[in-house]
């Protein structure tokens, strides 16, 4: 499938056509997180339920800084889709899964140094580090797959194929759902169960994503390019490396911020540590909800930047956030509603059920917090404005620090408020940088 310009004007329907797959496609995705938070529940020990979400936020550290792979190769290809049509966009796949490949490999030849020195980093002692260590070995070798999965899903979404991707990524959670039940309750292995289930759904997503891209017509030019060479020359790769550079250390950046909630909620014991686990999942499940109008910002945004159409992209960027805001209201009202019965039934135990619900206020206030920055992330990705994202996030993530230091006598509600605050001060960095933007690049 080919990309093509839309029309100058505003197109709604557009935008929903790419956020409500993406939605869909997002909440599969964390599914992962909280289903295994959910499975590892029934097994009624807090120490293993911190450990799962120690080993999560390790992975965030680990591979989701790794996702610039995707939003960089989704903002290439709806751009080149404009400009030069679905041979340039195959040519940026092939290099988003030769640069992810060589970052796998250099993974795991770093495994024996890295994995132990970030378990460290995250604070995991005692029965939480040891059940940690074994959940983590076995998922981190999964990362060529996941991997080559980023840089293919970014292509399939620049192209505006979220059809494809929402089959594709619900077929690999509920492999991964069921695979995670069955190891776990089934055959009793416990936390190593998870690990597992997660290695088995990576391979067999990135087989089928496989299978559909040289079924398609985009094996043949697949085939060609490689052919004819010249997708590794650095003259053809440096582009794509900026973009991609700037979106790897804007990503280690919030990565690092997220997993300071880890560090310091793992220093307040395994209860507090597996409350603060759960609020954390359900932030992603928010998050991952509303990204859904970053993916639509993205590729729509990277579409009128192809077409150097500034009213356009402006237009598109007021109709985004509108609808952006309307969504985070009503996640909002959800949680506000039944924050308290969704908390209890992830909770492996009384206490860590009354600390997780005394911090439900938060599952209300983030979704707002964080609803403006989502979209504009979309908005700098599409546009390739990759070093201003940068820029606004190391500015978001010194305000999060002085507010960690700030309110570090609150405990776990001052953790969340720092975090409410960062997701504020990178949107409000983001449209104070918007207007020079424009007038530079249009």
């Amino acid at each position: 499938m080919t990309s093509s310009a839309p029309p100058r004007s505003l197109d709604t329907r557009a935008i929903w056509a790419i956020a409500l797959p993406a939605m869909v496609t997002n909440v599969a995705t964390a599914l992962i997180g909280i289903g295994d938070m959910w499975i590892v529940g029934r097994l009624e020990d807090a120490p293993t339920q911190g450990a799962v979400d120690i080993g999560a936020r390790l992975f965030a550290v680990l591979f989701t800084v790794m996702n610039f792979l995707k939003t960089g190769t989704t903002g290439l290809v709806a751009q080149a889709g404009v400009r030069q049509g679905e041979a340039e966009q195959v040519t940026v796949l092939l290099r988003g899964l030769l640069v992810g490949l060589v970052i796998a490999a250099l993974l795991l030849v770093a495994k024996p140094v890295l994995l132990p020195l970030l378990l460290d980093l995250l604070g995991a002692e005692n029965r939480v580090l040891a059940n940690a260590r074994i959940y983590t070995d076995i998922r981190y070798w999964s990362a060529p797959a996941v991997m080559a999965n980023f840089a293919a899903i970014g292509f399939l979404v620049g192209q505006r194929r979220m059809k494809t991707v929402l089959a594709i990524e619900v077929a690999y959670n509920l492999i991964n759902v069921a695979l995670g039940l069955f190891f776990v309750l089934g055959l009793e292995w416990g936390i190593a169960g998870i690990g597992w289930s997660s290695f088995i759904a990576e391979f067999a997503k990135l087989a089928a994503i496989a299978a559909l891209l040289f079924a398609g017509r985009e094996g043949g030019e697949l085939l060609r390019r490689v052919r004819a060479g010249g997708v590794a020359r650095w003259s053809a790769l440096r582009p794509f490396l900026s973009v991609n550079r700037d979106l790897f250390l804007r990503t280690v950046v919030l990565t690092i911020a997220l997993a300071g909630l880890t560090r310091l909620s793992a220093e307040r014991g395994p209860v507090v540590l597996a409350a603060n686990g759960i609020i954390y999942q359900l932030f992603v499940f928010t998050a991952l909800l509303l990204d859904g109008f970053e993916n639509a910002a993205q590729v729509l945004n990277g579409e009128r930047r192809g077409a150097d159409d500034r009213s356009g992209f402006s237009a598109y960027i007021r109709a985004i956030l509108l609808r952006s805001m309307a969504a985070a209201a009503v996640v909002a009202g959800a949680f506000a509603l039944f924050a308290d019965p969704i908390l209890a039934s992830f909770a492996a135990t009384p206490d860590v059920a009354e600390v997780a619900q005394s911090l439900a206020i938060w599952l209300v206030i983030i979704p707002f917090a964080g609803a403006a920055g989502f979209v504009l992330d979309g908005v700098f990705v599409g546009a390739s404005w990759t070093k201003a994202l940068l820029v606004t996030m190391i500015g978001a993530t010194v305000i999060y620090v002085a507010a960690l230091w700030l309110s570090w006598p609150l405990g776990s509600q001052g953790l969340w408020l720092s975090f409410a605050l960062f997701l504020i001060a990178r949107a409000g960095f983001q449209l104070a940088m918007l207007p020079r933007l424009l007038r530079r690049d249009f």
